[in-house]
């Protein structure tokens, strides 16, 4: 199966710190993303719990819960995390990259991902799904702002 990439860009008329904090903590990113259950299992050991380490469960609907574990984590400027347990999808790498110019934020997000099922056109399809999914939660969030 190949690898399959998603580049979004999305601008807020907000401070970094503000957009940083709504999306890179579990439970307010959990707030925005309709009826899934996103609840944070491990803490970071680090200053903040949302941190390098921590761990957050996803529960979508009519899917099975899974997990993501922050590796790289930067206060207002870089989250990375991956998909550490129970989901079909593997090789898979988010990246939010922040910056501020002039009171607002630039978001560049990437999403590397891979299906672990090999059936023919699966990766297009679950990159079109996760995709669209988080297109949409930006753009309501930016309109929040």
């Amino acid at each position: 199966m190949s690898v399959q990439n998603i580049s979004i860009s999305q601008e807020f008329n907000a401070p970094v710190e503000t957009v940083f904090g709504t999306l890179t903590d579990h439970e307010s990113f959990g707030n925005l993303m309709s009826g899934a259950q996103i609840i944070r299992v491990v803490d970071s050991t680090g200053d903040n719990v949302n941190g390098t380490g921590s761990v957050r469960s996803i529960k979508m609907p009519l899917a099975p819960a899974f997990e993501e574990t922050v590796v790289s984590y930067e206060e207002n400027k870089l989250m990375e995390y991956t998909i550490s347990k129970g989901s079909p999808i593997k090789n898979h790498l988010g990246r939010m990259i922040f910056s501020e110019q002039n009171g607002r934020t630039k978001l560049h997000y990437t999403i590397q991902l891979e299906s672990k099922i090999p059936v023919p056109f699966l990766g297009p399809i679950l990159k079109l799904g996760v995709e669209k999914s988080i297109s949409s939660l930006l753009s309501k969030l930016a309109a929040q702002y």
